[in-house]
């Protein structure tokens, strides 16, 4: 009985889904066509079959702006104006063209740009061009302007001649994609191409010759001097070496009325900086100097090894002798040096006197290497043993030094140098505590020495006019406040002497000495506090938790813990309290000669990136020159 239920209801659930099928079925048979009303659609626009009024523009380019691309120009332009005026219906609204630009970027095509601007405006109803590679080189950008342009209202076609190809019809999206793939594929061939090209003709050392001022190009390509547009360059030149900002200089041409290579008059601090860079001013070339890592946006790129280079000495006449070149690019690594009435910094070294070998320092000046503080330390030595007698001496104490014999003792540097002068060097930054200000009673500015071989730095009272005055401190409110002064130039050098590490801080005990009305503070440099800083991340504990219904939100959070360390050297770890006969104190020795602390430094012969003779000949002459020139204009 049971079974013969089941099998009742299977059969009436069949009959009921063959029910369902049935009325879907009859309703899709429609109904009849007589009772609709057809409306046809529009008939799709067959391009040259269509007489309606259209407002029809033509774009053309040539890559290059050269005099041969000019017959393609003119061809081009004459071409599109024909073919629009006799096409019936079709008005032509004007020419769009540019010249000398590549298809690769839209970004510097100005009547493209131009031309898109009026179809946003409704000028324009039909575009045509010679081809997909004409129009765009970029797949992206050519399909993106071909919708942006089928998107408007009115709608914009775009007329491929050589493609035959109409941006409004249905399939023509999917031939521009494929054409623009292969015109974008063709440009990257060439681009190749051209830098195998160049790197071939720089390896054998045929250079470009760009357009450059202060010379003229022969028949044969080489570079020959413009005697006239050579003294604005030489005036650069001379007026830099002697203190001029770049943005003084290129007022002063301005008011001369000096030209430019291309017949202008106006000039900026840029221009002027990038004439006093070029290195085929003293006769050389380097080529390559800046590359174009891609291809489709044309942004050329410093190039810092990225690509071969290739330089040639004395490839033709210079218009500046190369001390004057060299000079002058020692000044421009320098950024933001300028300090009125002294043009140029020179090493001197004191050589005489308790600061004998003491290099005065300039803390902007970065023109000075490791090797430049060593010879001017060694200069004022008759010979090489009074040198290696010096670096023996810093490695045991010598006579009139302190007799601590018996005594327990505890390293200075254990304790607070609050009350004693201390220097911190960092990397672009040296600071001198309250204390030392208070040693130098009423002095302002001060002038920092170092001597390479002593491995020390020397501090003395200077005037505010001293070329290395540095003014390390201020009164505030009747109190010496300390000025944290940047030393970038300093500091570069002295890490690479002492092998420091960057990311530290090396702190100094100083030793003040007075004789008379002299007085100075000294700092060894050979055991120095390392203030290392650490970051660290730990866990806090659970401190709140929210409960819901559906799980438990731990809302703990990492703490950031910065660290500050104080590290010593290894040779100090047994000296708390240790018996001072194995210990080396830091002090110095006390000078029983001449103190003559104060004494000038000289300039050392032969570090000087230029003399002071050659600087005032160099002054002499700018100014000749620009009486001359103010005659001429």
């Amino acid at each position: 009985m049971g079974v013969m239920h089941q099998v009742s209801g299977y059969e009436k659930e069949i009959k009921k889904q063959e029910e369902q099928k049935n009325k879907i079925r009859e309703r899709y048979k429609g109904v009849d066509r007589n009772e609709l009303e057809f409306i046809p659609a529009k008939p799709r626009e067959k391009l040259f079959e269509d007489t309606a009024e259209k407002r029809v523009c033509a774009y053309c380019r040539v890559s290059t702006d050269d005099v041969n691309q000019t017959s393609s120009y003119e061809l081009q332009k004459n071409h599109y104006e024909d073919m629009i005026k006799e096409h019936q219906g079709w008005e032509l609204v004007g020419i769009y063209a540019d010249e000398g630009i590549s298809g690769t970027s839209l970004q510097h095509r100005d009547e493209f740009n131009r031309m898109i601007e009026d179809c946003k405006a409704g000028k324009i109803d039909l575009i045509v061009t010679k081809s997909v590679s004409r129009f765009a080189r970029n797949i992206v950008d050519c399909i993106a302007k071909v919708r942006e342009l089928g998107n408007m209202r009115p709608k914009v076609g775009v007329f491929f001649e050589t493609e035959h190809i109409y941006t409004l019809d249905n399939t023509s999206e999917m031939m521009l994609a494929v054409l623009s793939a292969a015109a974008q594929e063709e440009s990257h061939t060439k681009s190749e191409i051209m830098n195998i090209s160049i790197e071939q003709r720089f390896s054998r050392g045929i250079f470009l010759t760009p357009k450059l001022l202060g010379y003229d190009v022969d028949e044969d390509g080489n570079l020959v001097i413009n005697k006239e547009e050579a003294e604005t360059v030489r005036l650069c030149y001379y007026l830099f070496l002697n203190g001029f900002p770049t943005a003084e200089i290129a007022e002063i041409l301005m008011q001369l009325k000096r030209k430019t290579k291309l017949g202008n008059t106006k000039w900026s601090s840029g221009t002027v900086g990038s004439l006093l860079r070029n290195e085929r001013y003293c006769g050389d070339v380097l080529s390559r100097k800046t590359f174009t890592p891609n291809y489709l946006d044309h942004k050329s790129k410093k190039n810092r090894h990225d690509r071969n280079q290739y330089r040639q000495t004395d490839h033709h006449e210079a218009i500046v002798d190369r001390d004057i070149y060299n000079a002058a690019q020692k000044m421009l690594t320098v950024t933001k040096y300028a300090k009125k009435g002294f043009p140029f910094p020179n090493l001197k070294v004191v050589d005489g006197g308790a600061l004998k070998g003491f290099v005065s320092v300039n803390r902007s000046w970065t023109g000075f290497t490791v090797e430049d503080y060593k010879k001017a330390s060694q200069s004022v030595y008759s010979d090489q043993n009074s040198i290696q007698d010096i670096e023996e001496s810093k490695e045991e104490k010598k006579d009139g030094g302190f007799d601590l014999s018996g005594y327990e003792i505890v390293r200075a540097q254990f304790f607070s140098t609050r009350l004693n002068p201390a220097m911190t060097i960092s990397e672009g930054r040296i600071t001198f505590n309250t204390a030392c200000l208070k040693k130098f009673e009423d002095v302002e500015y001060v002038e920092i020495l170092f001597n390479s071989i002593e491995r020390c730095i020397a501090v003395r009272p200077c005037d505010k006019d001293n070329i290395n005055a540095v003014k390390w401190g201020t009164i505030r409110n009747g109190k010496w406040a300390v000025l944290p002064k940047s030393c970038r130039g300093f500091s570069e050098p002295l890490f690479e002497l002492m092998d420091w590490n960057n990311e530290c801080k090396y702190r100094f005990r100083g030793q003040y000495s007075k004789e008379d009305n002299e007085q100075i503070l000294l700092f060894d440099l050979e055991e120095p506090e390392v203030i290392k800083h650490e970051i660290i991340q730990e866990d806090l504990p659970d401190t709140d938790t929210t409960e819901t219904e559906e799980n438990t939100v731990d809302t703990s959070k990492n703490k950031t813990k910065k660290i500050v360390r104080t590290l010593f050297p290894k040779q100090w770890q047994n000296h708390f309290g240790d018996s001072s006969e194995d210990v080396l104190l830091l002090h110095r020795v006390k000078y029983y000669g001449n103190w003559d602390v104060l004494r000038p430094a000289k300039i050392v012969e032969g570090l000087e990136p230029i003399s002071e003779n050659l600087l005032d000949k160099l002054n002499e002459e700018a100014q000749n020159m620009i009486e001359k020139m103010r005659c001429a204009v």
